[in-house]
């Protein structure tokens, strides 16, 4: 994906790449307490996502790097809300509306990209994306709906989790056509896990060991593969 980047440009992205992975790993190494993770890394790791999506955008100026900038952004935003750092407090629901917006903005860059570059065979789309809106639908149930008496909350956790699905599984139908996508719907996969442990943890009582930082160490990778599956979009 670098290839044809200049040199100042794949010494940037890289540099970011290791930037972020330094505050989120390091986070967790070099934490304490029971969630390891402070909350100034997390943020701080999000953040250079959120930079790296951009330049990709500024470097390929095309609607697939924009729309995985954008949907970067909302994902930051959503960080900070559920953080509880911005200015108005912690919004469980604020914090869902921005990921989900977020996601919208993925499912449009892939459907797009998709559609421009012939990568829209019906089979692998499709039936990905059937595939896992199942898998999405059975992590609510087993992780969500079952664990505890059901609230609106709950219910509401069902749609957001479709949506992150949907994410995965078109992402999935790109890759089942080009391998260049791979790495995109390990991304998407990843997040939608992180989101099912984070479900169960705010809405069901889930629980265990460092589950705080499992979240973030699946959420992360996952945003950081989606953002630089950005390189591939002059491949095409």
């Amino acid at each position: 994906m670098f290839t044809y980047l200049t040199a100042s440009q794949r010494f940037w992205l890289i540099g970011l790449l290791i930037v972020w992975a330094i505050f989120l790993f390091g986070g967790f190494v070099f934490g304490k307490g029971a969630r390891r993770m402070p909350a100034w890394t997390r943020m701080t790791s999000s953040a250079v996502l959120v930079a790296a999506a951009w330049s990709w955008f500024v470097i390929n100026q095309g609607s697939f790097s924009l729309l995985l900038a954008l949907g970067m952004t909302l994902g930051f935003v959503g960080d900070l809300w559920l953080a509880g750092v911005l200015p108005f407090g912690r919004s469980v629901i604020g914090g869902i509306i921005a990921f989900g917006i977020g996601h919208i903005f993925y499912i449009s860059a892939i459907l797009h990209f998709g559609n421009q570059n012939g990568l829209n065979a019906p089979i692998p789309r499709w039936s990905a994306l059937v595939i896992w809106l199942l898998v999405g639908l059975v992590g609510w149930y087993l992780i969500v709906f079952r664990r505890q008496e059901v609230t609106i909350l709950h219910w509401a956790a069902l749609p957001y989790a479709l949506l992150l699905a949907s994410t995965a599984g078109l992402a999935t139908g790109l890759a089942l056509q080009s391998t260049y996508f791979v790495p995109l719907a390990i991304g998407a996969a990843l997040f939608l896990l992180s989101d099912l442990i984070l479900a169960g943890e705010l809405f069901s009582g889930l629980q265990f060991p460092l589950i705080g930082d499992v979240i973030w160490l699946t959420y992360g990778p996952g945003q950081a593969l989606i953002v630089y599956a950005s390189g591939v979009a002059r491949l095409f």
